[in-house]
C-alpha cells in the first residue's frame, strides 16, 4: 500500500539478532499504521500471561500512517507493550521526531524482544541497524542521554531514552522522545527490563505516496483550516491548560487534594482579583521561553517553561501541560507554578509519568494527614497538602526509589495502597492500576464510564469523552448531559473508535474538532491511494479497539476489571458547581450493560464471536479459546 514502507524491523536483544519482515497488503489495509499496526504486532508477538518485566515482553514502536507526510499535526508515534502497571494492554503516544526518522529510514515500525546482558542502545541509520554498548549512558537522565547521543552521532539523529527510573524498573517509568513523553502505563520500565537505554534513528530516504499533487493540495487545505482558527490561537498562546479557570469555576471537575475537592477554591480565594498561578493566562506570558512543536505542527501547544530568577532559577521544562497542573499542582494542594514546574522537571529527567507520580504522591499526602503514614514512614518529610518543599523532597525519593517513602510509592498508587492497607485503598485513585487524569468523573458520568472500560486503565485519551461531556456536543452527538448516566454506552463506544482512528493515523487529538473524520479523508487518499469512507475508517478504529480488548481478555481481564475508584462511587463532590454529584455503583453497572450492548460484547465484557467475525477478527477469537 502506498504511504508505507511495508517493512518492520525486528530486534532480539537476547540473541543479538536483527531481521526485517514485510507486512502484507491486507494488514495495511485493515490496520493502516500507528496504533493499528502496533496493536496487531503486539497481539501477534506477545505470549499471554508473561511477566511484563521479563524478557518475554515485547515493545512495539510504530509511527502513525500520516506521520512524515507533511500534513499538519500528523505527528504521533505509538508504543505498545504489556503494561507493568496494569498487567494488561499498554499504550503510550507522543509527538516523536524519531517516528518521522524511522519512516524515512525505510521502516514502518520496530518490534523489540528479549533482554540484553548489558546496557545497550539501538542504532538505526537507514538500512544499517546495530545494537551498541550503552554502559557510558547508564545512570544518565533522559535529557543528558539524548544530548550525549546526538553530540556523538550527529544532530540529524532523532532519539528516545529512559532515565534512572526506567533503569530501576519503576512501573510508572516512561520513555522520553526529545522532551515529548510516551508516559502512561510503564513503557520505560519495559525498556529498562531489557537493558535498552535508548534508540537513535537517522533516515534520509523518502516514502512513496499515491498522489503527490493531492497531498500538496491537502497540506495546503489543512493549513487553511488551522491558520487563524481559535484553536490555533489558544494552543499557541496558552497551551493545553487554557481552560483551567473554566473547568474549575464553570464545571467544578478539577480534582484537588487527592480528589477531596473538585474546585481549587482555596487558590482562587487567595488570588481574588487576579489569575490563579496555575492558570496559563498568568504563567504562559511570564515563563514561556519559546514554543516547542511536534513534527509538522502548525498550532503548537508545547512550550519551554523557564525560571530565570528566585528559588527555582534554572528550572527549564517542556510544559506545563494541563494534566500536570492537576497532578503536580492542584492534586497536591499546590498552586505555585514554579513548584509544579520543578516537579515536572524532576519527573521528565528521571523518566517518570507525571500523572501517575503526582496522583500517587497525593494519595500519600492524604494517608499522612489521616495518620496512616508516620514521619518515620515518610523519611521525616512533613508530607502535607500544600507543603511545597515536602512535595519536591518526596518526588525526588519517588523517582529514585529512595528510602522508605520511595520504596512505597515507586510503582504507583494501587501497589502503594496494597502495601499500606489500613483502609487506604478507599482513597487510592486508579482503574486497572493506572492513575486517573485531570477530570473528576463524578461530574462527568460518560467520562466515568470511559475510564472504567478503557483498555489501558483510567485514561482521558482512549475515548476523549471529556470533550462531549464538558461541552454537551461532539461531532455528530448533541444534547449530552454530563450529570446523567443515561445513554452513555454508544457515546463512549463512538468516542473510542474515533480516537483510535486518530492514533492509527498519527493525528494530534487537539485537531479533532477542526477535522473530525471526514476532514482527514483527502490526506488518507493522497497517501495511500485508497478512497475510504468515514464508515470504513471508523470500522478500522473499531477493529483495532476490539483487538486491544482481546489482548486484555487473553490476560484474564473482564467485567470485574471495568471498575471505578471507591471515592468516585461512594463520596459525592464536596464543593463547586458540581457539588453533590457522584457515580453510584448501580449507575456504573447500568452504564456497563449499555456500553457492552453498544459494542456487541457479552455481559462480561467479552467481544462476541459474531462481532469479531463482522470486524474480520474471527480467527483471533478462536485463538483465545474463550466462550465468546
Amino acid at each position: 500500500m502506498k504511504g508505507t514502507n511495508g517493512k518492520v524491523l525486528f530486534v532480539d536483544l537476547s540473541e543479538k539478532k536483527i531481521s526485517v519482515q514485510t507486512l502484507s497488503e491486507t494488514i495495511y489495509r485493515d490496520y493502516l499504521g500507528g496504533l493499528g499496526i502496533a496493536s496487531r504486532l503486539l497481539f501477534d508477538n506477545l505470549e499471554p500471561k508473561v511477566d511484563p518485566l521479563s524478557e518475554k515482553n515485547v515493545l512495539v514502536i510504530v509511527p502513525g500512517l500520516l506521520v512524515g507526510t507533511g500534513l499538519p499535526t500528523a505527528s504521533k508515534t505509538t508504543v505498545t507493550f504489556k503494561s507493568p502497571e496494569t498487567n494488561a494492554f499498554g499504550r503510550s503516544v507522543s509527538g516523536a521526531y524519531l517516528g518521522v526518522a524511522l519512516k524515512k529510514a525505510g521502516f514502518d515500525g520496530i518490534v523489540i524482544k528479549g533482554k540484553s546482558d548489558k546496557p545497550v542502545y539501538l542504532y538505526i541509520e537507514n538500512s544499517k541497524v546495530e545494537i551498541r554498548d550503552a554502559d557510558y549512558l547508564w545512570g544518565k537522565d533522559t535529557l543528558e542521554t539524548q544530548e550525549i547521543l546526538r553530540d556523538k552521532l550527529g544532530k540529524d539523529f532523532r532519539t528516545c531514552a529512559i532515565g534512572p527510573s526506567g533503569e530501576k524498573l519503576l512501573r510508572i517509568a516512561d520513555i522520553d522522545f526529545e522532551e515529548r513523553q510516551s508516559a502512561r502505563a510503564g513503557g520505560g520500565a519495559v525498556m529498562g527490563s531489557k537493558l535498552l537505554k535508548a534508540i537513535a534513528v537517522k533516515g534520509s530516504g523518502s516514502i512513496e505516496y499515491a498522489d503527490k499533487d493531492l497531498l500538496r493540495k491537502a497540506i495546503n487545505n489543512w493549513n487553511k483550516t488551522i491558520n487563524g482558527s481559535e484553536a490555533q490561537k489558544l494552543d499557541m498562546g496558552y497551551g493545553s491548560g487554557e481552560f483551567y479557570e473554566w473547568i474549575n469555576k464553570e464545571r467544578g471537575v478539577f480534582p484537588v487534594k487527592n480528589w477531596q475537592e473538585s474546585f481549587f477554591e482555596e487558590s482562587f480565594e487567595r488570588h481574588k482579583g487576579g489569575k490563579s498561578p496555575l492558570d496559563p493566562y498568568y504563567w504562559a506570558p511570564k515563563y514561556t521561553e519559546k514554543l516547542h512543536p511536534c513534527p509538522n505542527c502548525t498550532k503548537p501547544c508545547g512550550r519551554f517553561f523557564a525560571i530565570k530568577e528566585g528559588k527555582y532559577a534554572g528550572t527549564r521544562v517542556e510544559g506545563v501541560e494541563y494534566e500536570l497542573l492537576y497532578s503536580l499542582g492542584g492534586d497536591l494542594g499546590i498552586d505555585n507554578i514554579e513548584v509544579t514546574a520543578k516537579l515536572n522537571e524532576i519527573c521528565d529527567r528521571a523518566g517518570v509519568d507525571g500523572i501517575s507520580a503526582g496522583v500517587t504522591l497525593a494519595w500519600a499526602m492524604e494517608a499522612y494527614e489521616r495518620g496512616l503514614l508516620t514521619k518515620d514512614d515518610t523519611d521525616h518529610i512533613d508530607l502535607r497538602f500544600g507543603n511545597e518543599e515536602a512535595a519536591i523532597s518526596a518526588m525526588e525519593e519517588l523517582v529514585n526509589k529512595k528510602g522508605k517513602l520511595g520504596a512505597l510509592l515507586a510503582d504507583g498508587v494501587k501497589r502503594a495502597a496494597e502495601k499500606l492497607g489500613k483502609g487506604s485503598e478507599k482513597f487510592a485513585l486508579e482503574v486497572k492500576g493506572l492513575e486517573p487524569p485531570a477530570y473528576d468523573v463524578r461530574g462527568l458520568k460518560g467520562m466515568a464510564l470511559a475510564e472504567a472500560v478503557s483498555v489501558r486503565g483510567a485514561c482521558h485519551l482512549t475515548g476523549g469523552i471529556y470533550a462531549p461531556e464538558l461541552t454537551g456536543a461532539f461531532w455528530k452527538m448533541k444534547n449530552i448531559d454530563r450529570l446523567s448516566s443515561q445513554h452513555k454506552g454508544y457515546e463512549v463506544k463512538t468516542g473510542e473508535d474515533f480516537m483510535t482512528v486518530y492514533d492509527i493515523l498519527g493525528m494530534c487529538k487537539f485537531s479533532r474538532s477542526l477535522f473530525w473524520i471526514e476532514g482527514l479523508l483527502d490526506g488518507i487518499k493522497a497517501a495511500t491511494g485508497i478512497d475510504y469512507t468515514v464508515g470504513e475508517i471508523m470500522n478500522i478504529g473499531e477493529r483495532v479497539y476490539n483487538l486491544d480488548r482481546l489482548i486484555n481478555v487473553r490476560e484474564g481481564l473482564s467485567r470485574k476489571d471495568d471498575y471505578l475508584p471507591y471515592r468516585v462511587t461512594h463520596e459525592p463532590i464536596k464543593n463547586g458547581v458540581s457539588k453533590g454529584n457522584y457515580v453510584t455503583e448501580e449507575e456504573l453497572q447500568r452504564m456497563l450493560d449499555d456500553y457492552y450492548t453498544a459494542r456487541g460484547w457479552s455481559k462480561e465484557g467479552i467481544p462476541t464471536k459474531m462481532r469479531l467475525f463482522e470486524l474480520g477478527l474471527d480467527k483471533e477469537s478462536e485463538d483465545l479459546g474463550a466462550e465468546i
